[in-house]
Formats: C-alpha cells, structure tokens, sequence
C-alpha cells in the first residue's frame, strides 16, 4: 500500500519542482529588472511563491488522483497508465508555452498574463502574430522546448520509473485513504484552513513589484482570471457612496461656460481628430522627450495649441479608444469595448457630433474586427468606416495592413469631396510592434529602441504631410486638427514599468485653419486625461456635455487639472505635479513621484485614485 500512496506524493511533488524552474527561468528572462534586489529577497519569492504553486499543484492533480484511485479501488479497471502519463505531458507542454507567452507580455506590459491577452491571441490572431513580431522567437520557443523537455524528463524520473502496484487491500481500507487524500488535494487548492481562500495576496510580501510577480504561480493567475471573468462584484469597493460622491464631485464641478477659453475662430468647424499609435511623451522633444525624432510633430506644435501634462488613461489601444472618444476611463482588469451590450450604452464624440448635423468617419489601416473596434463604432453611428478591407490589396504591405502614409492619403481624397461639416478620426498604426516600415528607418535597425524611434518619425513625418497637403484645401481653414496618442510605451528609453506614472504620458495638439492665431504656438500646462477631450471639444462648440461622466473642461479656467490611470495591475493618480500608483493586491502605492510627498497629500491622492477606480468599474459593471 505504501508504494501505491507514494504516487500521490510524487505526482504533487513533480509540480511544486516543476513550477520552482519556471520561477528561476522567470528571474533570468528579468535579471535586467533585479539590480536593487538582494538574494534574500529573490529567495522570499520562491518561499512565498510556494503556497500558489501547491495550489495549482492540486488543481492538476485532480484528475489524475481520481483516475489512479478509481484503478486503486477497482483494479479492473485500469486508467492509471498511459491516461495520466499523456495528461501529465499535454499540461507540462501547455505551461511552458504559456510560461513563455507570460514572459513576452510581462516585457511589453510589465504585466503577467491574463484572460485578455489570449482572448486577443484567439480574437484576433494576426494582429496577435504582428504584436509578438517584435519578440524574441528564438528565446522564446527554446524556453518552451527546455522546459517542456525538462517536464517530461522530470515527470518519467518522479512519477512513471516505478510503476506504483495496485494493491489488494481491503477496500473499507482504502476508500477513507482516498477520501483523505482528495480532502487533502482540496486543501491545496484552497490555499490552507482559513478564512480567506488562496489568492494574489497571499504570495504579495514585497514593495518591489517584480518580486510579487515573480511569486504568483502564472497558471494559477490565468485559471483565476478566467474564473473572475464571470464575477459580478466590483473588486475595487474602499469608500462608503456618500465619500465616493463627494470625490467624485469635486474632481469632475459642475462649471460655468463663460470661463471657458474660446480658442475657435469658426462657430461651427470641421474637426479631424488624428489618434497616434503609441506615441508617447518621450518621442517629443517639447514635453521633455528626446531630441529630433518626431520633428514633424515639432513643426505641428509651432502652429498649434500643445497640451503639455496629458496622460493616458490606460496601456492599450482598446482602452484608449474608449477613453478618446466616449470619455470613460480605462476598467484596469476589463476591456468595455469588447462586450457589445455595454459599450452601445457609452456616450461617444461621434454620436454627439452626428447629432449636431456632423457628418462622420472614421479610418484606420488595419482590420476594424480588432478588439471589437467595428462593433464599437457602429453602435457609435458612424456615417462612413474605412479599414483595411476599403484598401487595395497592394496597400496593405505591413503586418498589421496599410502603413501610415496610405491611411493619411485615402482620408485626405475622402474628405475633399465630404459634405462639411465634418468630424473625421484617423488611427495610425505603423508606430506598434514589430515597428516596420516601408523603408528604410531613419534611425536604423540596430535595436527595439532604435525600431521605435524610427517609426515614431516615420508617423509624425507622414501627420506633417498630410496637414501639409490639407492646406491647399479649401476646407482646411474650417478645420480644427485635433492630435492625441492612443496610449504611451516603455520605449524608446526602456525604463517604466507599467506603474510608473511616466509612462502614460503623451501629446496633445489642436491646430489649423479654426484655431485662433493668437493661440497657435502656446501651451497649456494644466494636467489632464485622454477622457477630458470629449468636454474640452464639445465645449468649445457649445454642445451638450452631460453623458459625459469622467471630462473635464481643460480650457476652463474654474477646473482643476488631475489624472487618473490604471493597468491591469493597479492604478495611480497626477494632480499638482505630484502622482501615487497603488497595488490592490498588497495594497501600497508602490510609486509616487516626488519621491517623498507630504502624508496629507498622500493620503487625499490614494483616496481620489480609490473613489476614481471603484467608480469607474461600478459603472462598467452597471452598464
């Protein structure tokens, strides 16, 4: 009997070892990120670690424990051999490639994987495919071939070299063993006796946030996370309604239109709204970013009015789209865009101009089925969409369908010959992974940085020339242009994390034709979002403003400037030059900028972030 009982033991054991490599493996892909880290600390990961890893360890020895029992307790019937042997190797190969999968995302979004990530691998395989471009592909699919290989060695050492007889005991002997045993493997999952079952928190021990990740066993994360896809509750409740009110109220007052700076000089403007891909704050060297990649844009913000202190809402284009055009902030850990019976309830800049006797349009290079884009901007009522499956077939040279020059030129022709007025957006595309061009890239292809740098002034040279061409148009000196990113990016300096509230700084320009002269070549320096566009424009055109919850007026003199932002691990705060990120999970701010923030004002920035947050995904959920 004992020999049959071991099987238990070295199956669960094969696991707990099984997941130990994937941890080291997962701090020498990150070794880069562990300068400041001591050894005890690394070591903590793995104690911690530990008690995730007996979980997951026991969600995959549910099955195998049942069938090798049910051959224990009826030796006629025999599945405890090649079944659990072919079942052990299918999941040791599943948790290598997504143990690899992991790795790439956590370099891209500084963020572990997740439901979104492979509900977008299977949603939209070629965009998938184009974004993974830029990965290392020999890197990875070596760790997936080394670790699989590793997991079937280890696995035939622990498990199959002796092949555990099933013994003849007694089965009023052997049913309560089973029954403990199963109890046991419960247990495991559960995470121990107490109240609270296993969760991210229990494996959090550290203020540095790389070391939590590194204890989350990432099997058990993606399985949870899929799980949760289907809770209702809202994770981020911290404030009693009335305080949330109350925030709520004073971050986003009720204001008077006469403070509103007038900066039109046509009453009822053609309005071009252009959304960069990725097109961060340190590609442009007047918000303090690099010198000389995006001249194009330099020569735009000479005409034009410049945001300085605008940040994203959220890491992705899908959010940010959202953010942009229906002025709701990014959900952290959700996606609206993608549920059809939510994102047709948003308010959306494309219905309120329609409503207004707008004609309207949209244009992107690539495929619109992306993240559900096409769905979101039907329900939005847009008049005319133009994709990738408008293009000829020629055009669509990239990996992810037309570059940007194509795009820009097939919006120009259209709104030459468009009734006005009109409201036209335009999404680039070519400043995203693998960051190809069609030429050569005017920083080379030395390095990802250097990639980036390049299609950043490949993007804004191809803005230059469109504007450049608009011009000679009659229609131009009607025309408000209006310049936003879509989100930030770690690169090209390749030093945020994903919490770092640095990196969700971007540009934003309005300029052309409508702009009063007085205005062209001044900045605002007030603090803003992506979602403060909706009421900033619309104010400006005196049209209504109330569906949109989350804007403000950034040309109101009587609103205060503040930013709120999250990622699928957290969410931070920008108000006064002072910003907090905040861990729900080990719940501390893990950033803040200054580096030392007096703790009255730390504590007001947590509870605005906190009162944004629970908000903001109440409504998601209530929509």
């Amino acid at each position: 009997m004992l020999k049959s009982l071991s099987f238990f033991i070295r199956y669960f054991l094969f696991w707990i070892v099984f997941f130990l490599v994937n941890r080291v493996v997962f701090f020498g892909w990150n070794i880069e990120r562990l300068d400041d880290v001591s050894n005890d600390k690394i070591f903590l990961a793995f104690l911690y670690g530990m008690q995730m890893d007996a979980s997951m360890a026991g969600y995959l020895s549910v099955i195998p424990f049942v069938l090798f029992i049910i051959s224990w307790l009826i030796p006629k019937i025999p599945l405890q051999g090649k079944v659990i042997l072919n079942y052990t190797f299918v999941f040791t190969f599943l948790t290598a490639v997504i143990t690899a999968i992991d790795f790439n995302i956590y370099t891209e979004w500084g963020t572990k994987i997740n439901a979104r990530a492979i509900d977008f691998l299977f949603e939209s395989p070629s965009e998938a495919m184009a974004s993974a471009a830029s990965s290392p592909l020999f890197s990875s699919l070596f760790i997936v071939f080394a670790l699989s290989m590793f997991g079937f060695y280890l696995s035939n050492k622990i498990i199959f070299k002796q092949n555990p007889d099933l013994d003849k005991s007694y089965f009023l002997v052997k049913f309560p063993i089973a029954l403990l045993i199963l109890g046991l493997t419960f247990l495991a999952i559960r995470g121990g006796w107490g109240i609270a079952p296993m969760n991210p928190s229990k494996v959090y021990f550290s203020d540095k946030p790389i070391l939590n990740h590194a204890a989350i066993n990432t099997d058990w994360l993606l399985l949870s996370n899929y799980i949760k896809k289907a809770d209702k509750k809202n994770p981020y409740q911290y404030l009693e309604q009335t305080k949330q009110d109350a925030i709520l109220k004073e971050l986003y007052p009720k204001t008077n239109s006469t403070n509103t700076l007038p900066i039109l000089s046509v009453k009822k403007p053609n309005v071009v709204l252009i959304i960069l891909e990725s097109f961060t704050a340190d590609v442009v060297q007047e918000l303090g970013g690099e010198e000389q990649i995006t001249p194009g844009f330099s020569a735009l913000a000479k005409e034009g009015l410049l945001f300085s202190n605008i940040y994203a809402s959220g890491d992705r284009t899908d959010k940010g789209l959202i953010a942009i055009l229906s002025g709701f902030p990014s959900q952290a850990i959700r996606s609206i865009i993608k549920e059809n019976d939510k994102q047709e309830k948003l308010p959306s800049l494309i219905k309120s101009f329609r409503q207004a006797g707008y004609n309207t349009s949209f244009f992107y290079g690539g495929d619109t089925e992306f993240s559900n884009f096409k769905s979101y901007l039907i329900s939005s009522q847009i008049h005319t969409l133009k994709d990738a499956s408008d293009f000829n077939s020629e055009d669509l040279t990239s990996k992810w369908g037309a570059y940007d020059e194509i795009t820009f030129k097939k919006q120009l022709q259209f709104l030459n010959h468009e009734n006005q007025p009109f409201f036209s957006t335009l999404l680039t595309l070519s400043n995203h992974e693998p960051f190809e061009l069609p030429k050569e890239g005017a920083f080379g292809k030395q390095s990802i940085e250097n990639k980036f740098r390049s299609t950043s002034h490949y993007t804004a040279e191809c803005l230059l020339n469109f504007v450049e061409e608009a011009k000679k148009e009659a229609w131009y000196n009607n025309t408000l242009f209006v310049v936003v990113a879509d989100h930030g990016h770690r690169l090209p300096k390749n030093i945020y994390e994903s919490y770092m509230t640095e990196r969700y700084h971007i540009p934003l320009l309005v300029f052309g034709g409508a702009l009063q002269t007085v205005y062209k070549g001044k900045v605002v320096d007030k603090i803003g979002n992506q979602t403060d566009i909706a009421v900033t424009l619309l104010g400006q055109l005196n049209l209504h403003t109330q569906a949109y919850k989350y804007s403000n007026n950034l040309l109101n003199t009587a609103t205060k400037g503040f930013s709120f932002y999250n990622w699928d691990n957290g969410f931070g705060i920008v108000e006064d030059n002072q910003a907090i990120s905040y861990d729900p999970i080990s719940q501390t701010i893990i950033y803040q900028k200054p580096k030392t923030i007096n703790p009255k004002k730390q504590e007001e920035l947590l509870l605005k972030a906190k009162a944004m947050m629970q908000s903001v995904y109440q409504d998601y959920l209530d929509y």
